[in-house]
This record gives C-alpha cells, sequence and structure tokens, in this order.
C-alpha cells in the first residue's frame, strides 16, 4: 500500500462542513448524506467536504482535535512517553494536509497546526526508527506496533520488511544445514 492508498482510504473519514446550499438528503452506497441547509452543521465524508470546499459551496469546520492547545499537549506527551501514545484520528497526519491544503482560510492558525503535526510526526518516526533499530539489534522475532497509524507503517514498512529479510538470510546462512557433515579423517 502506498500513500495515495493511505490517502484514499482517509478521504472516508467524516468532517463536519457549514453548507450555504440547501439540498436534500442525497442516498449514496457508502450511506445517505444530508440534508443540506444553509448555515446548519452536517457531517460528510472528507472527499465530499473538499469538492465543495473547492467549488465554494461550504466552509469546512476543523475536527475538535485540530486545536493548537490540543496538539501542543499530544506532541508533549508523545514526546514523554516511551511508547506510542493512541491519535486523535487514525489518519491525523492525511486530514491535516489535504484540510489545510484545501480549506487553510477556514482553520484558525493554519501555520501553527501544521507546525504541531509536523512535530508529532516527526516523534512518531524518530520512536519507529528507534524501535526498528532495537528490534533488529537484538534480532528480535515479533513486535508490537500499538498506536502506530496506517501512513507511519506505511512509510517505515518497506524498509522493515527489507531488514527483517536479510537477517532471516543471514541467520540461515550462519546455520549449518542438516545436509552438511563433518569430514573426519
Amino acid at each position: 500500500m502506498d500513500a495515495a492508498e493511505v490517502e484514499f482510504l482517509a478521504e472516508k473519514e467524516l468532517v463536519t462542513i457549514i453548507p450555504n446550499f440547501s439540498l436534500d438528503k442525497i442516498y449514496l452506497i457508502g450511506g445517505d448524506l444530508g440534508p443540506f441547509n444553509p448555515g446548519l452543521p452536517v457531517d460528510v465524508p472528507l472527499w465530499l467536504a473538499v469538492n465543495l470546499k473547492q467549488r465554494q459551496k461550504c466552509r469546512l469546520v476543523p475536527p475538535a482535535w485540530m486545536d493548537v492547545e490540543k496538539l501542543e499537549n499530544i506532541r508533549d506527551h508523545e514526546r514523554k512517553e516511551e511508547t506510542f501514545t493512541p491519535m486523535p484520528s487514525p489518519y491525523y497526519m492525511e486530514l491535516t494536509k489535504l484540510l489545510l491544503n484545501h480549506a487553510s482560510d477556514n482553520i484558525p492558525k493554519a501555520d501553527e497546526i501544521r507546525t504541531l503535526v509536523k512535530d508529532v510526526w516527526d516523534t512518531r518516526i524518530a520512536k519507529l526508527r528507534v524501535s526498528a533499530d532495537r528490534f533488529v539489534r537484538d534480532q528480535e522475532a515479533h513486535a508490537e506496533l500499538d498506536n502506530l497509524t496506517l501512513m507511519e507503517i506505511n512509510t517505515s514498512g518497506a524498509f522493515l520488511t527489507q531488514a527483517l529479510n536479510h537477517m532471516y538470510k543471514l541467520r540461515t546462512n550462519l546455520q549449518p544445514s542438516p545436509s552438511s557433515q563433518s569430514q573426519d579423517f
């Protein structure tokens, strides 16, 4: 799975918009949306929210966690803990990217939020690298990836898979095969 596929999955997350148009409920395969009334908040998938925003048909309401104070707390908590802490959304990075790219005018302190989310991301990726290094160095057989998001796993997955394959090859080459016998003369 690549980053574009993870972003596609993130676009199914519900966000709140305030439409500036009227429309009855619409019936989609993924579920019913609406009704849409000017000035009344409604939850829609991110893909629809971005589309409506681009056509200037709505205003996006940032998720509750997309607040400077809350993100500072998340960042500080992540830095203090040795293990990965739960994130406010399994797609926090993708949501932030899409919302800030398409609706930064609807998000107060957008630049600070971008920086804070990047700080959280960098902290978590650094932890992941340290964990992977320890995992490889200690020749562990399994690892727990609790509280990692799909994008974080995706970012390091290829490297970690390749490293484990190399470790496996090294281990199997170092062990004597059952067919090789010592030659005593």
